[in-house]
């Protein structure tokens, strides 16, 4: 029975949710990143939020007139790459959300040592890291309604803080700290603006989910573009306001070094260790909620991707409570090796070392999808005139995801060149699946 318009969301709602979704735990450990070049990075800011309004359009664009949504992003891809852009999509995001679930643990752990007031070194953060690993996988194997609900919860430790501090944080701002962080560093304007991309765009990465909750809208053809590109520059503001506004609060040497710069501000602000404790303490276990979830959805990624016959066959095997187990369990033995092979005297190196190949990673299905905008519309009988301007957005987000890519650095670039020929190189064991050869043997 088709959902009556009375039960469908408002495109305010749709906004709301879209929004929130996009404030998870990946702006915690910002500020630190951002200090690292100064308040300059609010330009990269705008580079950025222009770039991911351009991506949402075009996934809006993907969603709305694509038959092949229930594949997501290598349903897109597969109407300009056939089953290889499938393939693809689906392998460089799964392995994306593998290496991002590593940098949200690292942050946890940032966050908990300080709030514990406890110094670790580079092995004791990986082990502590791990831990966590272990932990919020296990915690899966009951199944995904209890850990859903927990991080339902627990995400409000990241958006009250950062909502906060991004109005009331005006109060405690000094104009003349602001302009002495401009550029400490003292780096070039291009050095500047790219250093900063990856890091601002790991805050908005999960944009392309805005776009599944069209079915659910009223007037999607209308309100869906409206609710993502609204709840995106919600977003974008309240990133842009909170971590510009500590840049005025606390010192930028202090920020730099901070492990916990959110915690941090708040304590600088109300000149309280203990408020700088409690939004500690709120954005670890939103930290941890975070990751409860992320472990379950990325297990599904690989789950649904093994049942489209991408993946080993191990990760569709379900317990009695409909958990991958199996796949989870792998999972959780290549995070492990992850959190060993990026182990830094520095914690933030180590997140930014992570972020950097998550994005980039990420990316790659992203740029297969905007490539796929015009054919998805010639395929629904848009007309020319009408997909015009999609078309022209979706080519200037292709253009800002590879400008992204070379911004994460060349040691990144190099690590997502070869897990991208790593994946055609699966592809050709398993292409055979998807391609018949035009003769069968007997």
């Amino acid at each position: 029975m088709a959902e009556s318009s009375s039960q469908k969301m408002t495109v305010t709602e749709l906004t709301i949710i879209t929004a929130v979704n996009m404030m998870g735990s990946g702006i915690i450990m910002l500020p630190s990143k951002l200090a690292q070049v100064g308040t300059e990075s609010v330009l990269s800011w705008l580079v950025t939020l222009g770039g991911a309004l351009c991506l949402s359009y075009g996934f809006a664009r993907c969603g709305m007139f694509s038959e092949n949504t229930s594949n997501g992003m290598g349903g897109y891809a597969e109407y300009a790459f056939g089953k290889n852009g499938n393939f693809m999509a689906n392998f460089t995001y799964a392995l994306s959300l593998v290496i991002a679930n590593v940098a949200i643990g690292v942050s946890a752990v940032g966050y908990g040592a300080v709030c514990l007031g406890i110094e670790l070194n580079a092995v004791q953060t990986s082990l502590a890291t791990m831990a966590l690993v272990v932990i919020t996988t296990i915690a899966n194997f009951w199944g995904p309604r209890i850990t859903g609900k927990i991080g339902s919860v627990t995400v409000w430790g990241v958006i009250i803080p950062v909502v906060l501090i991004s109005v009331v944080g005006w109060f405690f701002f000094s104009g003349h700290k602001y302009a002495a962080a401009w550029n400490p560093h003292h780096l070039s304007f291009g050095k500047a603006i790219g250093s900063s991309i990856p890091i601002t765009l790991w805050s908005f990465l999960g944009l392309e989910s805005a776009a599944a909750n069209g079915d659910a809208v009223e007037n999607p053809q209308k309100n869906v573009p409206i609710a993502i590109l609204s709840g995106t520059i919600i977003a974008g503001i309240i990133y842009i306001a909170s971590t510009n506004v500590m840049a005025g609060i606390v010192d930028n040497k202090d920020l730099v070094t901070s492990t916990a710069p959110f915690g941090l501000a708040f304590a600088t602000m109300f000149h309280s260790a203990m408020a700088g404790k409690i939004v500690m303490a709120l954005m670890t276990l939103a930290c941890i909620g975070s990751l409860l979830g992320w472990q379950f959805t990325v297990a599904e990624v690989f789950r649904s991707s093994a049942n489209a016959g991408y993946f080993p066959a191990v990760f569709k095997k379900l317990n009695k409570h409909d958990a991958p187990v199996a796949g989870m369990t792998i999972l959780m033995i290549v995070q492990l090796i992850l959190s060993l092979m990026t182990m830094s005297p520095n914690l933030n190196e180590q997140f930014n070392q992570l972020v950097n190949i998550a994005v980039i990673t990420n990316l790659v299905p992203y740029v297969l999808c905007m490539a796929a905008v015009k054919i998805i519309q010639i395929r629904a009988g848009q007309t020319d005139s009408k997909a015009k301007t999609a078309n022209a957005i979706a080519f200037v987000a292709g253009l800002y995801s590879l400008y992204s890519m070379y911004a994460c650095g060349a040691e990144s670039m190099l690590i997502g060149a070869i897990i991208a020929f790593f994946g055609w190189t699966v592809w050709g064991f398993i292409a055979h699946n998807f391609m018949p050869l035009g003769k069968e043997s007997k």
